[in-house]
């Protein structure tokens, strides 16, 4: 990696010495992609909302925070969460909090239905390739709101109750399907969500909801119907593990030829994962508890994988299983058909030695969007191949993830920035490597 690319300032870091094999039983926490959700769904009541299994981590610090601005008040003790909104006492979104990713989008429905007004700063987020909020806005103006750009602001009003539409979605989009569940529960009328994503996070929200008083049926065909109540009330409710965190401690295991059992890893919420790894003749055991992850000494043969909408292969779990295929014997196709831009990530792997090439053709059958256009969204990995540590910076959530994992398998030594993002999407990654033999240290900044 060049210099250029590292941090002006001193910044904290991970120091990672490669090669000790992972042993032992650590437990997953609860799902980054379910909780902010949930929070952001409490405030369509009036009454107090616990949450429980939560993960903490920086997604969840900011989303409270964003809350704590509109008036919410909130206690976070353990891992269990209470928040409870009576009043909100502001409308406009600070750009300071809300700008720093997408979160502020699901702020739209709630604050509407119950201030009738709101202002949210364009959003940001990972730098995996464009996402816009296009699906958002111009589902929440089929529902009633007047939504105007400017300024580098949305300006969103209602003047009556928001009511219901049916709202077709070019795409599975999954949190749109989120806005639009949170929005619908309390919009007049009857709302149809097409095409609709059907993530495990996205029922974990539905049982949230329907807790609360909405009334939400799941049809066919991608198709999600939601009756809208007069209003809604308080609830519990205990979050859904996080498969991200799942996959990824298992392909460690698998890299570092170890052993690990993962205390409350979901099977049902991880079908697609653990056919992946059957094809790849890797061993694992479920059990009601968990799932238990044990590694041979000789590597796996390659495979063909695509990413696809739920219950497909999951876009998140593509970066950490391409470290997976640099080790394995053979020649490995990753067609990614749901991000343009998702293998960003390869050019520092190449350089501790990984054989990937990326190409702009689909190599593979799912129907994607970015046939015949210019996106490297196919790479070709040759393996095994031995990886080199070296000095990384992390440029998302998921590709630092991958970065950990590549340097928990490479020889010698490696320094990893830029943790602020895997501090943000995961609880304690660090402490649950160490916990199970990986030899992994936080530097901090002088």
């Amino acid at each position: 990696m060049d210099l250029i690319d590292m941090p002006a300032s001193p910044a904290p870091y991970y120091l990672i010495s490669g090669g000790m094999p992972l042993r032992g039983e650590v437990s997953i926490s609860g799902a980054k992609n379910a909780v902010t959700k949930m929070v952001i769904a409490s405030l369509l009541t009036a009454e107090q909302c616990t949450l429980r299994n939560v993960p903490l981590l920086g997604d969840l610090d900011l989303t409270i925070k964003l809350c704590q601005s509109l008036g919410s008040h909130v206690q976070l003790e353990d891992h269990t969460l209470t928040i409870h909104t009576p009043e909100i006492g502001e409308t406009k979104i600070s750009s300071t909090v809300g700008g720093l990713n997408r979160i502020a989008v699901m702020m739209i429905g709630p604050l509407l239905h119950r201030c009738g007004e709101v202002s949210i700063p364009r959003p940001g987020g990972d730098r995996i390739g464009p996402r816009p909020i296009d699906f958002h806005i111009q589902g929440l103006q089929q529902m009633g709101a007047k939504i105007v750009e400017r300024d580098g602001l949305y300006y969103c009003t209602s003047t009556k109750r928001l009511h219901g539409a049916t709202i077709k979605l070019p795409f599975p989009s999954v949190m749109a399907t989120e806005n639009f569940l949170i929005t619908a529960s309390l919009a007049k009328g009857v709302t149809i969500i097409e095409n609709a994503a059907n993530e495990p996070e996205i029922i974990d929200l539905i049982k949230l909801l329907q807790k609360m008083g909405a009334i939400i049926e799941l049809k066919v065909d991608r198709r999600i119907v939601v009756e809208g109540v007069e209003r809604l009330r308080g609830a519990g409710h205990t979050l859904v593990s996080d498969r991200n965190e799942a996959v990824s401690l298992a392909i460690a295991t698998y890299l570092t030829k170890g052993d690990v059992y993962l205390r409350r890893a979901q099977q049902d919420t991880l079908l697609t994962f653990l056919n992946t790894l059957s094809k790849m003749k890797l061993h694992f055991e479920v059990d009601d508890e968990g799932i238990r992850f044990c590694a041979t000494d000789s590597p796996p043969p390659a495979i063909a994988l695509e990413t696809d909408v739920h219950p497909g292969f999951m876009t998140d779990w593509q970066q950490p299983f391409t470290i997976l295929l640099t080790q394995a014997e053979g020649i490995s196709v990753v067609h990614e058909t749901i991000y343009e831009d998702r293998f960003g990530y390869t050019s520092a792997l190449r350089g501790m030695g990984a054989h990937i090439g990326l190409y702009t053709k689909c190599l593979g059958e799912v129907p994607c969007r970015f046939r015949e256009k210019e996106h490297m969204h196919s790479c070709v990995v040759r393996g095994p191949t031995p990886l080199k540590g070296t000095r990384l910076f992390i440029p998302d959530i998921r590709a630092g993830c991958s970065y950990i994992l590549a340097a928990l398998c490479a020889e010698g030594t490696s320094e990893v920035y830029g943790i602020e993002h895997i501090e943000r999407g995961y609880e304690g990654l660090d402490a649950k490597l160490r916990a199970l033999g990986a030899k992994i240290e936080k530097v901090e900044a002088d």
